[in-house]
């Protein structure tokens, strides 16, 4: 029997030649998605949920965040986060799967819930620039998914409380934006600037408030 070649879709994966129709369907039911109609989708739920976090209103947030993370546009942006859109889309977890075909998309966004058990992370070791290493989790596929979607209902809820002068780890801020505020605040007379790693400091909490008070 001859070999069934492969080639690479327009998605990234690798698909034979001929495929079946149920695969075909899938494959165009992803491609055809109109992406832009489930970014709004979210959006206007999220902006909600902004709002009512804004405003103190913590029995609407959570009622928000349940719809939200019930939606299938939230669950298909996050699928398609995972696996299309991040830069470590290809890195496998403990189960080995590094890619999902169109199909296997569209039945993880079915199967999206949460509450399911987590699997183990892949334990990998970064180099540091000082010689030491930092250890990196990676998800599996599903988990990265079900976090992806979580993120989408938490993320509105505390930029909704958050200080105006907070910067790290915050959609559509970065470090310049910390240099630009620090930079006007210090610009009309001379400031104290602390500037410390408190990587390892997290759990001396209490030790360092006490050197403050004092």
């Amino acid at each position: 029997m001859p070999k069934t070649d492969s080639r690479k879709n327009t998605v990234g994966c690798d698909q034979p030649n001929i495929l079946s129709s149920e695969e075909t369907d899938a494959f165009l039911r992803w491609e055809l998605t109109d992406w832009k109609k489930l970014e709004r989708k979210v959006y206007k739920l999220q902006k909600q949920i902004y709002r009512a976090s804004s405003r103190g209103d913590v029995k609407k947030v959570r009622r928000l965040q349940k719809t939200l993370m019930k939606s299938r546009s939230a669950k298909t942006l996050a699928v398609r986060r995972v696996t299309q859109d991040n830069q470590g889309k290809k890195t496998a977890g403990v189960d080995g799967i590094k890619a999902l075909t169109p199909k296997e998309r569209l039945d993880l966004v079915e199967n999206l819930k949460l509450g399911a058990k987590v699997k183990p992370t892949r334990r990998v070791w970064i180099p540091k620039p000082n010689g030491e290493k930092r250890p990196l989790g990676i998800p599996t596929m599903y988990d990265r998914a079900v976090q992806a979607l979580v993120k989408m209902a938490l993320e509105p809820e505390w930029e909704g409380i958050f200080e105006p002068n907070s910067y790290g780890f915050r959609p559509g801020r970065s470090c310049h934006d910390a240099i630009a505020a620090i930079y006007t605040a210090i610009n009309q007379k001379a400031k104290y600037v602390l500037d410390a790693d408190i990587a390892k400091c997290v759990q001396e909490w209490v030790l360092i408030l006490k050197c403050l008070l004092e």
